[in-house]
C-alpha cells in the first residue's frame, strides 16, 4: 500500500500559549495518532529552525538558518501513514489534531510506494 507523509507546520509561540491541561490533551491526541492502524511511523522534530545547505553552481557550499528566512512556522514533526489512494491520505490528515491548533498538515506521496 502507499506511504505518505503528513508534514506538520505550525507557529511554535501558538503552542507555548496553552496552559498546561490544554497542552496535555493536545500530547494526548498527537499520540493517539502514533496508534492509529494506518501510521507507520511519527516523529516530533527539535524547535530550531533547521539548516539549509545549498550549492550554488561554480561556489563553495553555503549553509543558512532555517528553510525561508521570512516564514513564522517551522516544520515541527511528521507521520507516516499507509493509504490507498492521495485522497483517502488527504481525508485521513483532515483529522489530525494540528488542524486545531492553527498549523497545517502538507500531505506527500512518498516516492516509490
Amino acid at each position: 500500500m502507499p506511504l505518505y507523509m503528513l508534514l506538520l507546520h505550525g507557529d511554535p509561540k501558538a503552542w507555548n500559549s496553552l496552559s498546561p491541561e490544554e497542552m496535555q490533551k493536545a500530547t494526548e491526541r498527537y499520540m493517539a495518532w502514533v496508534k492509529k492502524p494506518f501510521t507507520k511511523d511519527a516523529k516530533r522534530l527539535g524547535d530550531d529552525p533547521g539548516k539549509v545547505i545549498r550549492k550554488p553552481k561554480g561556489s563553495q557550499p553555503r549553509t543558512t538558518d532555517g528553510p525561508y528566512s521570512e516564514t513564522k512556522e517551522v516544520l515541527g514533526g511528521y507521520y507516516t501513514i499507509e493509504a490507498a489512494s492521495y485522497d483517502e491520505a488527504v481525508n485521513l490528515a483532515l483529522e489530525h489534531p494540528q488542524l486545531d491548533y492553527g498549523g497545517a498538515v502538507e500531505v506527500r506521496h512518498v516516492y516509490g510506494t
